[in-house]
């Protein structure tokens, strides 16, 4: 059985490659193949779907900020959406299908939920997860996925018991988790690590008491998502989230076929996708998002949601309405899946094309993070501040240039600034940022981004927006050179190429250095040998 669900899997998902879908599409077909035939999921293929559920959200945990959930747009606009859908989309069920009240809130309250799965996988694979955008959307889901909790207590699902109390002393614990972290190295032990906080105590810690375990694997990410090697834990987990999440999107699939009636009503419920992520362009606009900012959240939100799959269930068993209702939301979930997840791939694409129609439901006063950008009176521009745009700022800085640092990640700018580096957040895949900026001190800009696609529209905006001078930029595969010179970069550096000619010149210019040269650390470190030498 696992052969053959392995298989057609990996058959569907690599026939998407050629369409220009991503492979989770093929996934879902997958999913729906296996059901034609008769095949049933069972208990195996769920518990590896939940697993892989869990390590997403304990992923995007690790690069969440508590702070962006208390922001007026996430919980105010997550709200207002929710009571904009209700007002639209309850009064439709209820006079034109004739559902009782309860039972077309129930259903209203499922579609208005958006995929946390979905987003976070395409948030994450664009690596726009600490983009403004992303931490919107993100914050987003983390308040549906609040409400979710209540709904499902309230409305006759794990209603939480009274140690779920004790959730509220996870912050007296972050200090011992950290520890732990520190002492784990970095092989084997981390990635059980993550295992441990992410099924065990967030999964299983959390349903102990009630809780959604969703929500808890995403708290204990959240929990220790300042840490140093939170990136590096991320990114150990990474192959193992990506393997169980297939099961979650075969499951999806193998959930039943539907009849015609179904499928049509599902299909209805897919063409509804544009209405709610227009609704939420709107909110987010009212809330001062930039058109881009407001336009890339809902995007990436425009899907309907595994919670509302699991509101239907509970509906079901509760007889508020037939078996038919949770495969019809079903199929609406998975078509959902295979619209937005293109449509996400092309999203910078799609906003300049309508970049004229929705600049001017802009509110002329700008959100804090939305502001213009002033890089003074900068001569070199570093765009991606990880390790190589780390390293390449400590380079120039030690030849006297005036450097500025750009990057999409609070995070890394805040620890940046601590170092006492002028690092500035922005989103360099933002057309208007490079036409509200000043570059004309700029002589050289250095694209950093580990995303190919970030540093691709970097290079072809920084050229739209008329700047002249040297644009360098980093690639992770020799077949994408070709593509970023023809973005207009005028040099390309592939990693494992570059290495060694870095590692040789580093040790030529120590083997040449006079003591003058040297930094202080070195010298001492120098001085010590010397001591160490001497009888």
């Amino acid at each position: 059985m696992e052969a053959v669900w392995i298989s057609l899997a990996f058959v569907l998902g690599f026939l998407m490659r050629p369409l220009g879908l991503p492979p989770l599409v093929g996934y879902l077909l997958a999913g729906f193949a296996l059901s034609a035939f008769g095949f049933a999921g069972g208990e195996m293929l769920a518990r590896l779907a939940h697993a892989g559920v869990l390590l997403l959200l304990f992923s995007v945990g690790l690069k969440l900020r508590w702070k962006s959930l208390v922001r007026p747009e996430v919980w105010g606009g997550t709200l207002l959406h929710m009571v904009l859908i209700a007002l639209l989309i309850g009064p439709v069920l209820h006079w034109t299908l004739g559902l009782d009240v309860k039972t077309a809130a129930l259903i209203t309250l499922a579609v208005s939920f958006s995929s946390t799965v979905v987003a976070a996988k395409v948030l994450e694979e664009k690596k726009e997860l600490r983009a403004f955008h992303g931490r919107v959307a993100i914050g987003v889901l983390v308040v549906q996925d609040i409400v979710a909790v209540a709904v499902l207590a309230g409305a006759g699902g794990h209603v939480p018991s009274p140690w779920a109390l004790l959730v509220l002393a996870l912050p007296l614990l972050r200090k011992p988790f950290l520890i732990i972290l520190e002492w784990c190295g970095h092989g084997e032990l981390l990635l059980l690590y993550g295992l441990v906080l992410a099924l065990a105590v967030g999964g299983a810690g959390f349903e102990s008491v009630g809780l959604s375990p969703e929500l808890g694997a995403l708290v204990m990410g959240a929990v220790i998502a300042t840490h140093r090697r939170a990136m590096e834990l991320s990114n150990a987990l990474w192959g193992l989230k990506e393997v169980f999440l297939i099961g979650f999107f075969l499951q999806i699939g193998m959930s039943g076929l539907p009849s015609l009636d179904t499928l049509g009503w599902a299909i209805l419920l897919a063409l509804l996708l544009p209405v709610k992520a227009v609704l939420f362009f709107f909110v987010l606009v009212l809330f001062r998002l930039r058109a881009r900012t407001a336009f890339l959240a809902a995007l990436s939100l425009a899907t309907y949601s595994e919670f509302g799959l699991i509101v239907a269930n509970l509906a079901v068993k509760n007889g508020l309405f037939g078996p038919d209702w949770l495969v019809m939301l079903a199929v609406a979930v998975a078509l959902s899946f295979a619209i937005a997840a293109p449509l996400n791939r092309y999203a910078h694409g799609l906003f300049r094309i309508l970049e004229r129609r929705l600049v001017p439901f802009e509110s002329p006063r700008r959100h804090p993070d939305d502001k213009p950008l002033h890089v003074g009176y900068a001569n070199v521009l570093i765009i991606g501040m990880g390790r190589v745009g780390a390293g390449a700022y400590r380079f120039f800085t030690q030849r006297k240039q005036r450097v500025v640092g750009l990057d999409s990640d609070p995070g890394k700018v805040e620890e940046h600034k601590r170092k006492g580096r002028r690092v500035l957040y922005a989103d360099a895949e933002d057309p208007g940022l490079w036409q509200n900026i000043d570059l004309s001190g700029v002589r050289a800009i250095m694209l950093a981004i580990p995303d190919h696609e970030a540093n691709t529209i970097a290079a072809r905006q920084l050229r739209l927006a008329g700047y002249k001078d040297l644009i360098c930029a980093t690639v992770l595969f020799p077949e994408e050179v070709k593509s970023i010179i023809d973005a207009g970069a005028d040099v390309a550096y592939y990693y494992y190429d570059e290495v060694g000619v870095g590692f040789a010149e580093n040790i030529w210019e120590r083997m040449n250095a006079t003591p003058q040269d040297l930094t202080e650390e070195e010298v001492l470190a120098s001085a010590a040998r010397a001591g160490e030498q001497t009888p």
